[in-house]
């Protein structure tokens, strides 16, 4: 496995140099300002990178000033509470793509969030969670969470701006390259091989899984 400065120096070839590469580079959000996004903005996040699953992503975005208006602006308690009424009205919402099951999940993952105020609310749980074992946080919304399996829990978290990795193609092509996985990760012990090897290049680096994680991107 090449040690990061080296993957660094890879992306900054095939894009103009440090100076370029750096300005493609985000950094996630500071615990406290994750600790202080309201939980509507969370849920608000989820649900976009849900819907925007296996769909066209402009289309959803072009929706979006719909979806927030139909679903009371993510109002986390009305969401949770969504009585059938409710439900059945949306299924007739031109403002938003009209998947019931995936309306669904608004219901279950507001229900979700207020469950995490029990650990001290969606900020400190989802931001709080150490990086070193992000696959955890993965695990956990992939159980507790509505069709929060795979990309979908990724991009979400990518989303709201707390530290991630997204295995992309790109990603998940440099990761083989590497010898870390050979096919893309889908076993605990293929996240556990991806988690040690970007924990290895947190440690040479000092940087962020966000960091890390699109510097691997564009190093091919």
């Amino acid at each position: 496995m090449l040690h990061f400065d080296e993957i660094y120096g890879l992306a900054a070839d095939r894009h103009g140099g440090s100076d370029n590469l750096e300005k493609s580079l985000t950094k996630p959000k500071s615990l406290e300002e994750l600790e202080t996004l309201p939980e509507d903005r969370w849920l608000s996040t989820i649900t976009k990178c849900i819907f925007q699953a296996g769909f066209n992503w402009k289309v959803i975005e072009s929706k979006w000033d719909g979806f927030e208006t139909a679903f009371d602006q993510f109002d986390v308690g009305r969401c949770a509470f969504m009585d059938d009424e409710k439900f059945d009205a949306l299924l007739q919402d031109t403002r938003i793509v009209r998947n019931g099951t995936k309306i669904a999940t608004v219901r279950d993952n507001a229900a979700f969030l207020l469950e995490l105020r029990e650990d001290g609310g969606a900020g400190k749980v989802l931001g709080g969670w150490p990086s070193s074992d992000y696959i955890g946080l993965l695990d956990m919304l992939a159980k507790r969470g509505a069709r929060l399996g795979g990309a979908s829990a990724q991009y979400a978290m990518r989303f709201a701006g707390r530290d991630s990795f997204i295995l992309s193609r790109d990603v998940t092509a440099r990761l083989i390259a590497e010898g870390v996985i050979d096919k893309p990760a889908a076993s605990k012990k293929a996240m556990a091989a991806v988690q040690e090897a970007f924990n290895t290049w947190m440690h040479q680096s000092g940087r962020s899984l966000t960091e890390i994680s699109r510097v691997l991107a564009m190093s091919l």
